[in-house]
């Protein structure tokens, strides 16, 4: 006699939606904000570039195994307490930053912040699985996705201006103030989406037979590693774009942020896109539409630092087209990895983010070792990125009819499968 799922609770509100969203944000506003102050941190602690990039190396790293144990601990303990936990402690993490007397110290407290403000991450994508099944949850990742790609936007900009007015460790001070911002909307607006009869045993014993269910289902796994190489293309781009925009183009700190913050209001317009073509067009192909244009974007650029004179405006333009393209690819490729493991989202939504920003953080020290004198190795690194991505996709998930298209139609409230369509085959 098949078993029931239990039923999927009320969809998330706008509210709730935004305070995800922001979760979301902190992370690319600990990213970028201090993009442009790469060359100054360089001169303020006597060291080279790819020491200082280590820097986000150590952070990505950090985010990855972050939400691998937080994901899977916010399965048993639920979402709240996780949560409030993590962001409680981003806030002391940051203030620390700000105080670093030494490269070394920072770089550690780099990977802290990461695993810290893994917990935003993870869980607000844990929240949502809860919330949502099929084109429904892409739509919402697509909506938190572009809601909080203002921070791509706004944080490089927003860096730019704190570091040439105040310095870069005044920068570390404003994310510990967003930290707290953060932590109010938790407090205020994010209730326990993870009922405790649905809760699964915590531990490490635990953590790997989860991680090793999810991963045996290969159309998970396909996904996943879509997402996961298109975000190592993303940040072997945000490693080089410093030292390329401004070392090799020729551009200002100042009009570096404004050229960052503008090709990553590209991502935003790929999201709104994608969250009006998944009414009608189903997510999958949506999906291979995103993909097949990072494949060509990054081409393009290959071509464009190879062949003839490095120009300013194409080789921006054809940034601007593939982070156009990430957003196509990151909401589609969450809703349809997770829509596979409805009954273990938080590790299914844990390991997603792990392989997503492990992958990240072996791409910026592996621009930097390719070399810092010219735009190859960044363009070689995202063409490798997308090609893996695209072969991930073509032959993992091929063939594969998406349960959550199958299941778009019925009323979230009352979703139910059976306990054998677990999509483990």
């Amino acid at each position: 006699m098949p078993q029931k799922v239990a039923a999927v609770a009320s969809p998330p509100s706008a509210v709730l939606i935004a305070v995800l969203a922001l979760l979301n944000a902190v992370t690319p506003f600990s990213i970028d904000m201090y993009l442009s102050a790469f060359p100054e941190m360089a001169a303020d602690f006597s060291t080279s570039p790819s020491t200082i990039q280590l820097s986000l190396t150590t952070f990505l790293v950090g985010l990855a195994v972050g939400q691998l144990i937080i994901g899977t601990l916010s399965d048993r303990y639920g979402r709240r307490r996780p949560l409030i936990i993590g962001t409680v402690a981003c806030v002391a993490v940051s203030v620390a930053c700000a105080l670093a007397p030494s490269i070394a110290l920072l770089i550690a407290l780099r990977f802290a912040q990461g695993f810290c403000g893994a917990a935003g991450v993870v869980i607000s994508r844990a929240v949502i699985a809860d919330r949502s099944r099929g084109s429904r949850a892409a739509r919402l990742f697509a909506v938190m996705m572009l809601i909080g790609v203002l921070a791509p936007i706004t944080a490089p900009i927003l860096g730019g201006v704190i570091v040439t007015g105040s310095g870069w460790r005044a920068v570390f001070f404003a994310l510990a103030v967003l930290n707290v911002l953060t932590l109010l909307g938790v407090v205020l607006a994010v209730k326990e989406s993870l009922p405790e009869e649905r809760r699964r045993p915590g531990g490490l014993k635990a953590l790997g037979a989860s991680a090793r269910g999810v991963l045996s289902n290969r159309y998970y796994l396909g996904y996943t590693l879509v997402m996961a190489f298109a975000a190592a293309g993303m940040f072997g781009y945000i490693a080089a774009s410093p030292f390329v925009v401004q070392n090799i183009l020729g551009f200002s700190p100042a009009a570096y942020s404004v050229t960052f913050g503008s090709c990553a209001l590209a991502i935003g317009a790929g999201s709104l896109i994608s969250a009006r073509l998944v009414r009608t067009i189903a997510p999958r192909r949506v999906l291979m539409g995103g993909v097949t244009a990072l494949l060509v974007a990054t081409t393009l650029m290959v071509l464009n630092v190879t062949v003839g004179h490095v120009t300013p405006w194409a080789t921006i333009a054809l940034m601007a087209c593939f982070m156009g393209s990430i957003g196509f690819v990151y909401a589609n490729a969450t809703a349809l990895a997770l829509s596979e493991v409805p009954h273990a989202a938080g590790t299914g939504s844990a390991v997603l983010g792990f392989l997503q920003y492990g992958m990240g953080a072996v791409t910026p020290p592996l621009v930097g070792l390719l070399g810092e004198g010219s735009a190859l190795p960044m363009a070689v690194v995202m063409f490798g990125a997308a090609t893996l991505a695209a072969l991930s996709l073509f032959t993992l998930t091929r063939g594969h009819v998406p349960f959550a298209d199958e299941v778009d139609a019925l009323p979230e409230p009352v979703l139910t499968a059976s306990a054998g369509d677990t999509r483990s085959r």
